[in-house]
């Protein structure tokens, strides 16, 4: 595998937003727990959707899944821990229509600062090209690193629609940097199909509905110990979340995913994760909820025992 480019962000420029969004922070904690100089846990919101190639309308998704987020309750029963403790800031966003190589580059180099203020990173988009940046920060800041992708799509385009950091080419580019796991997919282009290893997809047609979900400890076996997550929520069946913009059936159920990531917590060291392509929707606000509801979860799992 090639190595994860080391200079990038000494070539960083600063991005100049027209103008930043103003965003409810996660949780709506008491702002003891939600100061971005002692929380352990940094949430980054990319409100950006310049390449998705459906339905518009996934640079709404963070300011949806924040505003959901007031609504939770904290305490997480799975594990009896109550994580906004550990202090949960959200960050100015990043906010930008540059093309999408240009929008990697600001959120690596966001990703790169909260990693070196000994935070935990949480991205949550916009369209799935913002992960890239993300996993690029994650790959020069962690040896021997593996990437989890929960998605409907394979994404491993080597370029698409004139670039190669479109949203369809999130994982093509993640594999130049680290080991792969694809969980979901039920999408790709026949182009996509020689270069997916069968040892690490998961086809949602051979995992769904599996009595006792056995594939997901085939699939955590596949990960290293430093583990990256990324969750396109259009791998939910889209009878569970249509609130995507492309929206796939056949998908995976809420306890598939709660499962799986629960699993991974366990079992490996997660360094960071994403949560995007939320598209809020009148009418399902539930969707919205939902996101917001996964971020918690997750969360809860990763410190439970930190």
């Amino acid at each position: 595998m090639e190595e994860p480019p080391r200079d990038i962000i000494a070539g960083m420029t600063d991005p100049t937003p027209t103008a930043i969004n103003r965003l409810t922070p996660f949780g709506d904690l008491p702002a003891e727990h939600a100061d971005p100089a002692t929380a352990a846990i940094a949430v980054l919101p990319v409100p950006y959707d310049r390449t998705s190639s459906w339905k518009k309308g996934a640079d709404r998704g963070p300011a949806a899944l924040l505003d959901a987020s007031a609504n939770l309750e904290l305490y997480d029963i799975p594990t009896g821990t109550e994580v906004y403790q550990r202090g949960i800031a959200t960050l100015d966003p990043v906010v930008t229509d540059e093309p999408p190589d240009v929008m990697t580059d600001h959120v690596d180099r966001d990703v790169a600062q909260i990693y070196k203020r000994g935070q935990f990173p949480v991205v949550i988009g916009g369209e799935h090209s913002v992960s890239i940046g993300a996993i690029r920060a994650a790959a020069r800041r962690f040896e021997s690193l593996s990437v989890l992708q929960i998605d409907a799509h394979a994404d491993t385009r080597e370029t698409y629609d004139g670039s190669a950091f479109n949203h369809a080419c999130v994982m093509a580019r993640a594999r130049q940097w680290c080991s792969i796991t694809q969980v979901g997919i039920r999408a790709i282009d026949a182009d996509e199909a020689p270069g997916l290893d069968p040892h690490r997809v998961f086809y949602a047609h051979d995992i769904v509905d599996q009595p006792g979900r056995p594939w997901i400890e085939r699939a955590v076996a596949t990960l290293s110990d430093a583990v990256y997550v990324t969750i396109d929520l259009d791998a939910f069946d889209s009878s569970v979340m249509p609130a995507t913009g492309t929206p796939e059936p056949g998908g995976l159920t809420w306890p598939d995913v709660e499962n799986l990531l629960a699993s991974v917590a366990r079992s490996r060291r997660v360094v960071g994760f994403d949560v995007v392509e939320l598209l809020p929707t009148p009418g399902f606000w539930s969707c919205d909820f939902l996101a917001a509801k996964l971020v918690y979860r997750f969360l809860s799992e990763i410190f439970a025992d930190r």
